[in-house]
């Protein structure tokens, strides 16, 4: 991607885009600053992949339509600022607007599609750049009672859907919509919770995806008869599934932990309960998924093959598996020595 020159700008103004957005002191200027980073991003969708211009013109219509109820929400909210009861349905639509342009549910059903369509590369910045901009947003006019349904539905349907899934792409999907419903719980307490939950998620997210681009995989049953130069590439791989399923020995159970913390001190506890029931059946079809490969499907080869991937990116994917599975155990250490 970053060879071709034209890409390199897009996605610079994709930065600027996002940027704009966050930093905006306006409902307009927030929304400009999201059809800066859409219109930059449809061209780095257009890839070598054969279902990329579909995804692209999913994400265009989709996105499209949740800027203009946006907009159309911001200037209504605008005139009609003296009535209450009209105030409080253009804060619901512009709501439902962010939403949508997340992918949280129920606005979800574009999401797990568009994904299918996408390169790793632009599937990392699909789950996690372009959710900033709409989280921060969301994050400044919460709507109590559609924030929770939002919570509920996401962390079913992150769940369930995920249940069926051959493909690692919709897969990724499913579990981002599900750790999506996390963030939103975590923007009960305070911006810092739900931003910490986001920055150790990309960690995660990046992790996985760097991994899944670098061996080519797009389906399951590759996993299983990938040929790996190490076992232990192998262990951490699935070890960093289970952590960004948020299993409690790896970091990807601290956020979750603090949510959990969260929630309780704020008297959620019916929802804190189904969240957690939903994040078990997500781990079940990791753990799932990590039995088969460790237990089933595993073979040796018996000649010596040479890795023919570039080492450096072997070392940069054992130093980020290697604090995704025991940077829970470092962060305890540290705080308890400070």
């Amino acid at each position: 991607m970053f060879n071709n020159s034209s890409k390199i700008m897009f996605f610079s103004i994709l930065m600027m885009g996002t940027l704009i957005s966050v930093s905006a002191n306006s409902w307009l200027g927030a929304w400009m600053g999201l059809e800066i980073n859409l219109l930059s991003f449809i061209p780095l969708m257009s890839d070598d992949k054969l279902m990329s211009t579909e995804a692209s013109l999913k994400y265009f219509l989709t996105q499209a339509l949740a800027s203009s109820v946006f907009l159309f929400a911001t200037i209504m909210f605008l005139l009609n600022s003296s009535s209450p009861n009209s105030n409080l349905f253009m804060e619901m639509m512009i709501f439902s607007s962010l939403l949508l342009k997340s992918g949280s549910a129920p606005f979800h059903f574009w999401f797990p599609n568009v994904m299918e369509g996408l390169s790793w590369l632009n599937s990392l910045i699909l789950m996690t750049w372009q959710k900033i901009a709409p989280l921060m947003l969301i994050s400044y006019i919460i709507f109590k009672p559609l924030i929770i349904t939002s919570i509920i539905l996401s962390s079913m349907i992150g769940a369930l859907g995920g249940l069926n899934q051959t493909s690692l792409r919709k897969l990724m999907a499913y579990s981002s919509i599900n750790h999506l419903g996390w963030m939103l719980a975590a923007m009960y307490d305070s911006n810092l919770l739900w931003i910490m939950y986001f920055t150790f998620y990309s960690f995660l997210t990046f992790t996985m995806i760097f991994m899944f681009s670098l061996f080519k995989t797009s389906h399951i049953n590759q996993l299983f008869t990938l040929t790996f130069h190490s076992k232990n590439m192998k262990f951490f791989l699935f070890f960093n599934l289970l952590s960004l399923g948020g299993l409690p020995p790896f970091l990807g159970f601290l956020p979750k932990w603090l949510v959990i913390q969260s929630l309780t001190m704020n008297n959620q506890l019916l929802l804190l309960t189904f969240m957690v029931l939903m994040t078990l059946i997500t781990l079940y079809f990791y753990i799932r998924l990590s039995y088969s490969a460790f237990m089933l499907n595993y073979f040796e080869n018996n000649w010596m093959i040479s890795s023919k991937y570039n080492p450096i990116y072997f070392k940069l994917f054992m130093m980020n598996s290697f604090l995704s599975t025991v940077g829970l155990f470092l962060i305890f250490s540290l705080y308890f020595l400070l």
